[in-house]
């Protein structure tokens, strides 16, 4: 549970910097920041910050646009820096663990244990006490890229607090919006320009993760290449393209090419829940939850709902979060709202929570 006052959450994605800040109030939380800032195309790819000068003077407009005075953040990171995994192992205290776990590190992950930061976390058994096992997640991520995101955000003048992981940030705000329902097998899916990231929850407990490297650009790119216009051009073409005055002929051309690669996303997807389905024996999705910035493409979810035969739906990061309707433009929340999924889950952390 976040303290009375959780960090800022800053979420520093490959096509746009995100930052959210919420307070408590009595049982509730309060929307006191949102605000969006799109960053060019390669600023950072693959999770690597190519264009730190931009990053930085990105985030300092954000913070002085929004007004923000707490310097406390959190930030997030996944993709190919980030490798989850979750392991059965006898029972033993955490401090017994987390020996074990340094000394068996090679078996768990394929980085160098040097140049990793490791944390790991006790999962709570639901059934099958007395088999004296547990269930663990370790989490490792490349002290680098780690590095390079805590150095930007000092340089912007901010003081992270938090590291956290995208995936775990996303169902920290889903159940907080959602509830929790001990009885549901649900997926959540956070659609990102170069990476979509699956979390699948079962009772409330992370069951399974995965990184498919497919995402929102290669919609944009199909269209430039169809089209042979710029990045930019593509990027209009893809989000108006059903509403747009362009040429019939050509306005078919699009949908087709955004059907493609919306069959070819929705296809990788399908697998992944196939195979968490085969290895857990866990069949039945109750629904399917998608966020992030290329979950808004035409046809997407609805690609995703036929292949994957369960109801599918975009998350409301702000569905339980109060919105003084005098301080922010409901227009704004509800077209933008899904880019802040992430945003949200990393402002509901606590400065008191571990770094890393």
């Amino acid at each position: 549970m976040a303290s009375e006052k959780p960090a800022i959450g800053l979420d520093i994605g490959s096509t746009s910097i995100k930052l959210v800040g919420l307070k408590k109030q009595r049982n509730r939380y309060v929307l006191e920041h949102f605000g969006i800032k799109y960053i060019p195309p390669e600023t950072i790819v693959e999770g690597a910050l190519m264009n730190s000068s931009v990053i930085m003077q990105s985030i300092q407009e954000l913070v002085r646009e929004l007004r923000i005075k707490r310097k406390e953040v959190a930030i997030g990171i996944g993709g190919n820096s980030v490798i989850i995994k979750k392991l059965t192992m006898p029972t033993m205290s955490h401090f017994e663990l987390e020996e074990t776990i340094g000394a068996e590190m090679q078996q768990y992950i394929p980085f160098d244990a040097k140049d990793v930061f490791v944390d790991t976390f006790i999962l709570p058994r639901k059934e099958d006490e007395a088999t004296k096992q547990m269930d663990v997640v370790l989490v490792a991520a490349k002290k680098e890229i780690v590095n390079d995101y805590l150095s930007i955000v000092g340089e912007s003048g901010l003081k992270p607090v938090v590291v956290d992981v995208d995936v775990f940030a996303i169902q920290n705000c889903f159940h907080t919006n959602y509830g929790v329902n001990e009885n549901d097998t649900i997926a959540l899916i956070n659609m990102g320009a170069e990476v979509v990231g699956i979390n699948i929850i079962r009772k409330g407990i992370s069951e399974f993760t995965r990184d498919i490297h497919i995402g929102g650009q290669q919609f944009t790119e199909e269209i430039q290449k169809q089209f042979n216009v710029s990045f930019d051009e593509a990027e209009i073409l893809k989000s108006s393209v059903y509403e747009s005055q362009i040429d019939v002929s050509a306005q078919k051309q699009i949908q087709a090419s955004i059907g493609k690669i919306a069959e070819q996303v929705a296809g990788e997807i399908q697998r992944s829940l196939d195979f968490y389905s085969g290895s857990y024996g866990d069949s039945h999705f109750s629904k399917v939850y998608v966020s992030g910035g290329a979950a808004k493409t035409p046809r997407l979810i609805q690609a995703i709902q036929d292949r994957t035969r369960t109801q599918t739906e975009m998350i409301d990061p702000f569905k339980g979060i109060h919105i003084d309707s005098k301080r922010f433009n409901h227009e704004f929340i509800e077209k933008m709202g899904m880019l802040g999924t992430v945003a949200v889950g990393l402002a509901l952390r606590s400065p008191g929570d571990k770094l890393y």
